[in-house]
């Protein structure tokens, strides 16, 4: 398992472990690959993780150091994920730090998109963005992802309201797509 890499001296170990699998399943669940247009591909997926952790990054910045500790060790961890898929799909280990790089430019690049969308309240420019990197080469031809945006939008409202509490023990939840009145985690 990946988090055997913190070792016994992370007290947040458990805590990381948690909330990373809450923002694991909130991005594998099916509506949005059913409903939501998103491919369920390993890029797809890796697009909707992405997307989870920015919110989660998003939400944690503005909380102690507690909560930024373990917010950093979440994207650790999932940098940490990518490394070992990118291991199991083949790739020696000369190749795995060159795209290791591209998907931390990938993902900080989105980071950026997706915060000037969100923090501007433009849900169209949240659905272009997504739309650029969900479908990079369709062109006009690729989904309109307005569903999609209109969910974050809704998710990170929710993640807002989330006291302090359940961020230091790892137990903020994320709504559920589709029913975002339902929370998945905790």
């Amino acid at each position: 398992m990946i988090f055997g890499l913190f070792g016994k001296k992370n007290g947040n170990r458990r805590i990381v472990e948690r909330q990373y699998a809450t923002l694991t399943q909130a991005a594998r669940h099916p509506y949005l690959y059913e409903a939501l247009d998103v491919p369920d591909t390993v890029m797809g997926r890796f697009e909707m993780l992405s997307a989870m952790l920015i919110l989660y990054f998003r939400r944690t910045r503005a909380s102690g150091t507690s909560g930024q500790e373990i917010a950093q060790e979440i994207v650790d961890a999932f940098f940490e994920d990518v490394d070992h898929s990118i291991r199991e799909l083949g790739v020696g280990d000369v190749g795995v730090p060159k795209r290791m790089k591209k998907f931390a430019g990938m993902f900080y690049g989105r980071l950026e998109s997706y915060a000037a969308a969100l923090d501007s309240g433009d849900r169209d420019g949240l659905a272009n963005a997504l739309r650029r990197n969900i479908y990079p080469e369709a062109g006009e031809g690729a989904p309109s992802m307005a569903g999609l945006a209109s969910y974050l939008f809704a998710a990170e409202q929710a993640m807002m309201a989330v006291g302090e509490d359940a961020i230091a023990v790892g137990a903020l939840a994320v709504a559920e797509p589709g029913h975002e009145g339902h929370t998945l985690g905790r």
